[in-house]
């Protein structure tokens, strides 16, 4: 999951920064839910739609350009999208795709897309109002869509399809909480492991998809390969900043 282009991060260079802002522009722009527990940025451009993982990953898209440019609307946003979500999240940690009873139902990379918004917005940030939720929510995503031999599962009560986006979002979410939790750089590891020895092919891409009877092998360069490469990256960093600690 990638929030900002990174090239201002690395070189300081001005001009990444007004992309970056220009994105945010664009965020500030879209339709928003507003209630009484917080605002939801739409889904759709043009027209509200609700839905957990889009309104997070804009709000952890404006607090991380807050953290270089300061502009107090960028950090009010994000705090009132993310307290959105985290109203609606249920009693077990988890939440639906959306409120909307059409989209009730609870899968793995879009959870992963929760957690990893929320941590992004506490570190930027420095508000930990919203600690509680995505440590609950993390709980669940650990117990719920990590089977024991490292298999990803899709949804939170169902394995079927073994999804490359799963797993990838599995690997990188776990991955970057290890900081905050020690067992999560293990579970991303086992995930890893799995994904390698199940769902690479002998010429170096990853499968899209593994069913009980077949797999759909189709190299497709977002869902499989630029995903699982980069969770892999991003899995070997943390575990050699781990060991160098």
């Amino acid at each position: 999951m990638s929030l900002i282009p990174p090239q201002h991060e690395a070189t300081g260079a001005a001009q990444y920064l007004d992309v970056a802002r220009s994105a945010c522009r664009w965020t500030l722009g879209l339709s928003r839910e507003r209630t009484n527990s917080g605002t939801c940025l739409s889904y759709l451009a043009g027209s509200q739609s609700s839905i957990h993982n889009s309104n997070l990953l804009g709000a952890a898209l404006l607090a991380r350009v807050w953290t270089h440019s300061q502009e107090d609307e960028y950090l009010q946003v994000a705090a009132e999208a993310v307290r959105y979500s985290c109203a609606r999240q249920r009693p077990d940690g988890s939440w639906w795709y959306a409120e909307y009873p059409m989209y009730r139902w609870i899968d793995n990379f879009h959870t992963g897309y929760n957690l990893e918004s929320l941590k992004r917005y506490t570190d930027c940030t420095g508000d930990s109002t919203f600690g509680d939720a995505m440590l609950h929510g993390l709980d669940f995503y650990k117990r719920h869509f990590i089977r024991e031999d490292g298999c990803p599962r899709y949804y939170h009560n169902r394995t079927q399809p073994v999804d490359s986006q799963c797993a990838a979002q599995a690997i990188e979410t776990l991955a970057r909480f290890s900081d905050v939790d020690a067992e999560c750089l293990g579970l991303a590891g086992r995930v890893a492991s799995w994904t390698i020895a199940h769902m690479q092919d002998a010429d170096g891409h990853f499968y899209y998809r593994a069913y009980p009877v077949l797999k759909a092998k189709a190299p497709m360069l977002h869902w499989a390969q630029a995903t699982t490469y980069r969770a892999l990256s991003i899995l070997l960093a943390t575990e050699a900043r781990s060991r160098a600690i």
